[in-house]
This record gives structure tokens, sequence and C-alpha cells, in this order.
């Protein structure tokens, strides 16, 4: 997959400095893969799921470091795209405000 901009993620990782590596392996492995549908990202990441947002929009979302941190991604199957849409720490991600703004 080729992953749009890792804007996202630094500047996450430079306010929580332990997400960096986790950030750094999901990217690594994320960057390699060929997902053509959502079953294949569950091969790869078996704790990614989906949720449907505010604009109708379905997004995947990551479990990084052992679920302590929450990546939400738009995925474009058929152009091999993901978009980093927000990262958050577990306890923003349950608040689902995030819902809301995307």
């Amino acid at each position: 997959m080729r992953v749009i901009s890792l804007k996202s993620l630094k500047a996450f990782w430079q306010r929580h400095p332990d997400a960096e590596a986790p950030l750094r392996a999901w990217h690594k492995c994320t960057a390699a893969a060929q997902w053509t549908n959502f079953v294949a990202v569950r091969q790869t990441f078996a704790s990614a799921d989906t949720a449907k947002v505010k604009s109708g929009n379905t997004v995947v979302v990551f479990d990084i470091a052992g679920n302590k941190f929450r990546l939400v991604a738009a995925i474009h199957y058929n152009t091999g795209c993901l978009y980093p849409l927000r990262v958050m720490t577990h306890a923003e991600y349950s608040r689902d405000r995030w819902k809301d703004q995307l």
C-alpha cells in the first residue's frame, strides 16, 4: 500500500515518543502490503476493525502498541492508497468524538 503522508504519524509521535517505534513498524508492514479488501487487512492486522463516520464513509481502525494507541485510516483498495486520518491515544479514541469530525 502507498501510505499517503507520514505527517500525522510524525506529529503524533513527537507528542507521544513511545508511539514512534510502533507507528514506524505499522508503516513498514503497511507499505509492504497489497490489500485488495478488508479481509486482506485482517490477515495482516487481526485486530483491525471498521467504523462508519459522520461523513458516511467507512474507515479502518488499527490498534497500535498493544491497543495503547489507535490509528484511523481511509483505505482506497482500488488505487492501493492508505490515508492516515487520525492517530489517538486509547482514551481519546474512547470518547468517540473523532467519528463526528471525519
